[in-house]
């Protein structure tokens, strides 16, 4: 935000602080949680937690530099401090206040929704808007009511574009999120079995994402996956305009973004000729993208169809596109080590879908390895899917088997659900084992070529196992 005066600050926020006290300070531009963030002038928000509490840190973020604390009680600081009876509900205050005041000046909201993809999608998005204006996006995967409003924080009088990224454990979050962040352009990815656990099945799944579409007016786009059938419904769920993106045939709408010709480079990265139609008018462009992934094409035509109802127009959205990079970490990071090895680190999170995505990826790269290392393998490094409930033992078992299927010559298996992983996958006749995550590197013996996926839900930590591999001979 731009720095402002505290008074300012406490009239945009809605509701109102319970208590101020303390001196009328020039406050901003930084709203931080961490002391470890604080700058000069910065809202220090002090989240109580299991563990630890933000208010206990506040001495050491006004030594940074904090001019002001947002808290539900005061601190042994000098600094002014707003108090509120919940901290992260005055953290949504701040940001429905702020996102209000840009938006009435003209500032264009985007929110993204899915069960995977989101945050890869997000990092399009935002690559693209940014050279149609300043863009504020979510770093990494802020998609909750904390890491929502905070990234909404950060928006200032120059910001056109926020780019916020929504999830949701069940129904009535996202509608939530919506309230303190209100959207001009709402993008819904795929309903998969993320989550599925708690949400209860992928009806109620789709009942909570399409929350999204519900939030628009009239004069906002809701951009729709045509290729899935748990999407294609949410068009009667809203008032927007409806934009489409899909790869096959598409339902009636005002505009269509799909890809032809598609075509698979030797890292997995994806080309083909993006299309809009509105109406009887259809343009193209050719895009090749850097990112990782034949699952990628759809992250980007929903990227593409988001940028296009922004008014951006189709040539730089394809040149956007051909130059964006995958920004968040662990998230389909492909490294060439010294010894030609690929790792592919996919270890920010998991579910079926996206296990699925990324198995196919290190069997698509594979194939592209052996033209030149004729004995080059693929070993997947799996951990567990977590939050997949009562469906989490046979959902692992599919794991194993889908490996097989898909022609994975080895599984090593990490977590709770290791055994079942291994079970499916030697009945495709795969060789599987289980190991504690320390020691994967240990037992693995790469040779030249080989392609290592490493996956599992951010619980397991198997980014450690990514790290290692890639330091190990790089």
């Amino acid at each position: 935000m731009r720095p402002r005066m505290l008074s300012e600050l406490v009239g945009l926020m809605s509701p109102s602080p319970s208590e101020v006290f303390g001196d009328d300070v020039l406050v901003g531009p930084d709203v931080v949680l961490d002391n470890r963030s604080a700058t000069p002038g910065a809202v220090f928000v002090a989240l109580p937690g299991e563990r630890v509490d933000g208010h206990d840190f506040a001495p050491q973020a006004v030594s940074a530099g904090a001019a002001a604390v947002l808290g539900n009680h005061s601190t042994d600081t000098d600094v002014p401090h707003l108090l509120v009876s919940d901290t992260v509900a005055g953290l949504s205050a701040l940001a429905r206040g702020l996102v209000a005041e840009a938006r009435a000046r003209g500032m264009v909201s985007v929110g993204i929704t899915g069960s995977s993809g989101k945050t890869s999608t997000k990092d399009l998005i935002a690559q693209i808007l940014e050279r149609a204006g300043t863009t504020v996006a979510p770093v990494g995967s802020q998609n909750n009511e904390i890491g929502v409003p905070l990234t909404a924080c950060r928006i200032d009088d120059d910001t056109m574009f926020l780019v916020s990224e929504m999830g949701a454990r069940g129904i009535g979050h996202i509608a939530w999120l919506t309230s303190l962040v209100p959207l001009d352009v709402a993008v819904v990815l795929n309903v998969g079995s993320a989550h599925v656990g708690e949400f209860g099945g992928l009806e109620q799944t789709a009942m909570a994402k399409g929350e999204l579409v519900e939030a628009l007016g009239e004069g906002g786009w809701a951009v729709l996956n045509g290729d899935d059938e748990a999407i294609t419904p949410m068009s009667t769920r809203t008032r927007a305009r409806l934009a489409w993106f899909g790869e096959g045939e598409l339902p009636e709408g005002d505009l269509h973004v799909h890809a032809r010709h598609v075509r698979m480079g030797p890292l997995s990265q994806p080309g083909f000729e993006l299309v809009a139609r509105r109406g009887e008018v259809e343009e193209s462009a050719q895009v090749q993208l850097r990112v990782v992934g034949r699952h990628q094409v759809s992250n980007a035509l929903a990227a593409a169809a988001a940028a296009i109802v922004c008014d951006v127009p189709l040539a730089e959205v394809a040149e956007a596109l051909s130059a964006a990079q995958q920004r968040s970490s662990w998230r389909m990071d492909l490294r060439t080590r010294a010894d030609g090895v690929l790792i592919l680190n996919d270890a920010y999170n998991a579910n079926p879908d996206s296990m699925a995505a990324a198995l196919r990826t290190a069997a698509e790269l594979v194939q592209f390895q052996r033209a030149e290392h004729s004995g080059a393998r693929v070993i997947a490094v799996l951990g567990d899917m977590l939050e997949l409930g009562p469906l989490a033992a046979k959902a692992h078992v599919a794991l194993g088997r889908l490996a097989g299927d898909l022609g994975v010559d080895e599984v090593l298996a990490v977590g709770e659900y290791a055994e079942q992983m291994c079970e499916g996958a030697r009945l495709e006749g795969v060789a599987a084992r289980t190991c504690h995550r320390d020691d994967v590197v240990d037992r693995l013996a790469l040779r030249a070529g080989d392609v290592v996926l490493v996956k599992g839900s951010r619980g397991v930590g198997l980014e450690a196992v990514a790290n290692a591999l890639t330091e190990d001979n790089s």
